[in-house]
């Protein structure tokens, strides 16, 4: 079974996980045996929530425990790794230096993704270690920087809201006295209602079967309320702890003193430390939403990460979008008006390009998705002007948030839309500069190919029922299925064809047969 491996750097504390898969019949995210798993508190976020940069003394100390991790995750040799950083350094004023570090003390790459982000990953995580196939799920997150609420039904995202409202910074936003005064817990509790708001009224009273709250908050709350002590914190995986439980538990941490808090059964030392915030934040949402309980998940961006990274690599899911990278594409280019029947046509005809012309490009089936993002996307610009569209949906896909593709990706992706007509790529083009040798190979390779499938539904009819290739050594042979009169598709797609020539050195010659 393949292997792969996670760190996730948060806000209080750096994880690393690596762990074999099983795939799932029906595409059901993969099952995971966690191999080895390794966590240090690093408060990390403590000098960022204060000063607004990562302090000098907090990198050191994060980058020596990356190191170590790191020498566990290549002793079992991943397939893959990838290594995220959240809240805290999405905040930092000092982030590229931060990254910088990180990344050559973890080995690998290390990037920031956003809350949309972070939610996504930790559906993934509970999904796969917890699945819930058929019902409506809630799930919290409380980390050290944000706090994460994710509304699921069957499986797929319905809502998901990230809000500043980590343990940590709370902690260091409110909470001065031991114990804390009153006026102190009444500004939490407030800021917290406040800032929680948007998202009760988006939930509302839709009914939810299940709350399930992860994160060394939600497991020393459940843990405390049924009296399992610390040592065997692996044991209280999927317990409950009621509202009522969770009110009684509030009202003595917020009355206790750091020694007394660090005495109750369940609650760590350091945890101690942040542990009023966390629960307060877990409490409003339950009152909030009128919910009687909670179930604890060991689940978290870890896992997400790691079944993420199977799913990108199994079979034709490795070629193709994700459901959640396909929802994500499909809801963007709504919001911008497109022509759905267009976009879908020219998604299918530019992936069964991507496929028969591997001989060809040569390049890793997961370019074959970002090129399927990139047909769903090439056309939003119109939706700022019909001029030069092709650059407004570059800057529109460069600057939003796209949960479930990388940062990489994303530049890939907007680049594709940026050269799916007129000028092909340059060096003199201030959007080529960023992109690696890599990206700028698969960018020059596949936006002929994009070209070809925009053209081929010029006429927006879709035509074209389907496509064959043929790859001869001077000429790459396009037969095209239709039954009705395609002659404008094949005359833009003849002149898209010219780029093609120019990029592959060799023409494409277009043959129809009625389908």
């Amino acid at each position: 079974m393949p292997l792969y491996a996670a760190i996730d750097i948060g806000s209080n504390s750096v994880r690393m996980e690596a762990a074999e898969v099983t795939p799932r019949a029906n595409g059901a995210l993969p099952s995971i045996r966690v191999l080895a798993s390794e966590r240090q508190v690093t408060r990390l976020g403590a000098s960022v929530f204060r000063t607004g940069s990562v302090s000098p003394e907090a990198m050191d100390f994060v980058c020596a425990s990356l190191a170590n991790m790191a020498q566990t995750y290549k002793r079992l040799e991943p397939v893959a790794i990838r290594a995220v950083a959240t809240s805290a350094v999405r905040d930092a004023r000092n982030q590229q230096e931060f990254l910088a570090r990180v990344s050559a003390a973890a080995g690998t790459p290390v990037e920031i993704i956003s809350g949309q982000e972070e939610a996504r990953l930790i559906h993934m995580g509970v999904q796969s270690r917890w699945p819930h196939p058929k019902q409506r799920v809630l799930m919290i997150d409380i980390g050290g920087g944000s706090a994460e609420l994710i509304l699921s039904d069957s499986g797929r995202i319905l809502l998901a809201a990230s809000k500043q409202l980590g343990a940590l910074r709370l902690s260091e936003l409110f909470l001065r006295s031991e114990p804390p005064k009153p006026t102190e817990l009444h500004r939490l509790d407030e800021y917290i209602e406040e800032r929680l708001a948007s998202a009760v009224r988006r939930i509302g009273t839709l009914p939810i079967h299940r709350v399930i709250a992860t994160s060394a908050t939600a497991a020393a709350v459940v843990c405390a309320v049924n009296q399992v002590p610390r040592a065997k914190r692996d044991f209280s995986d999927r317990l409950r702890a009621s509202t009522a439980q969770i009110r009684a538990l509030y009202g003595l941490l917020s009355s206790s003193t750091l020694e007394q808090r660090r005495k109750v059964v369940g609650i760590g030392p350091r945890r101690a430390e942040i542990i009023i915030p966390g629960t307060a934040v877990l409490l409003r949402v339950l009152k909030d939403l009128s919910l009687p309980s909670l179930y604890y998940s060991v689940a978290g961006v870890r896992d997400g990460v790691i079944a993420d990274l199977a799913l990108r690599s199994t079979g034709r899911a490795a070629i193709q979008m994700s459901r959640d990278q396909r929802d994500m594409v499909e809801a963007m280019a709504t919001r911008y008006c497109v022509s759905m029947k267009h976009v879908r046509k020219v998604a299918k005809m530019a992936v069964d390009l991507f496929v028969a012309l591997e001989p060809l490009h040569k390049l890793s089936p997961s370019f074959g998705r970002l090129l399927e993002a990139a047909a769903h996307l090439h056309d939003i610009g119109h939706f700022i002007s019909d001029t030069r569209h092709h650059k407004h949906s570059f800057y529109v896909v460069l600057n939003s948030d796209m949960p479930g593709f990388t940062e990489r990706e994303r530049q890939v992706i907007a680049n594709l839309c940026r050269y799916h007509r007129k000028a092909p790529p340059s060096v003199e083009h201030a959007n080529w500069q960023p992109l690696d040798a890599e990206a700028r190979r698969a960018v020059m390779l596949l936006s002929p190919l994009l070209r070809i499938a925009d053209n081929l539904d010029r006429s927006r009819g879709q035509r074209v029922k389907s496509l064959e290739c043929t790859i001869r050594p001077s000429e790459v042979v396009i037969k095209l299925h239709a039954n009705r009169d395609v002659d404008l598709d094949a005359w833009a797609t003849e002149r898209a064809g010219e780029f093609f020539q120019q990029v592959y050195d060799r023409p494409i010659v277009l043959s129809r047969t009625r389908a």
